[in-house]
This record gives structure tokens, C-alpha cells and sequence, in this order.
């Protein structure tokens, strides 16, 4: 099945319009990426050492009694809709080949 890159773009472009209601956004921070995978033969090894060659912070952690995540962390960078999308694209491409999918990001002031 094909990945929706644009029904994936519109819901971040949506979720940052909510959050620059908030005056206190910050104009810089670290953008925190999850990621799930449904397969139990996942290369977490493999999309670890991708996302960390391409400077990504990474961990892994359970959620809740429910699947594995693998964060990817970037940053401070600018907390822009672009910037947050093109780091989004950037580590779903990489996700997808692995067997990973995408599950999210937030900030995290810096």
C-alpha cells in the first residue's frame, strides 16, 4: 500500500495552526518524531543507525502496554510548519523502508 504523503503533510499543517494559537509557541525547539511497527521482524537496529547518520537523537521506548516506539529527536530548529514537515517526510521515507510507521511528533522547548 502506498504511503499518503499529502493526507500526512495536511494533518501537521492542521496540528501546527492549533498550536500557533498558543502565545507562548516557542520560535525554537526540539521536534521529537515517533514511529510504531506492527512487524515483528522490524529492522529497529537498521532505521536506528539511518535516523542517527542523518543526525537524529534516537530511543526507544514501550508505550502503555502497547507497541514499541522509536523516537527520533531533531533540533532546536525552527518551529515552522515547513521545518517540522520536512524532517516529518525525511524520517517517514526512511521509517517505511524499515517497517516502521508514523506516529506522531511534539516539541520540546529548548
Amino acid at each position: 500500500m502506498k504511503h499518503d504523503y499529502d493526507a500526512q503533510r495536511d494533518e501537521t499543517y492542521e496540528t501546527f495552526e492549533e498550536l500557533r494559537k498558543d502565545p507562548s509557541l516557542p520560535k525554537m525547539a526540539v521536534v521529537d518524531y515517533q514511529f510504531f511497527s506492527e512487524e515483528t521482524d522490524a529492522d529497529w537496529d537498521g532505521f536506528e543507525n539511518a535516523l542517527q547518520a542523518k543526525g537524529f537523537e534516537t530511543r526507544r521506548y514501550q508505550e502503555d502496554d502497547e507497541d514499541d516506539v522509536m523516537e527520533a529527536s531533531i533540533g532546536p530548529v525552527d518551529v515552522t510548519p515547513e521545518t517540522i514537515w520536512h524532517y516529518e517526510k525525511l524520517t517517514t521515507e526512511m521509517a517505511l523502508t524499515f517497517d516502521f510507521y508514523p506516529d506522531g511528533w511534539g516539541l520540546v522547548e529548548s
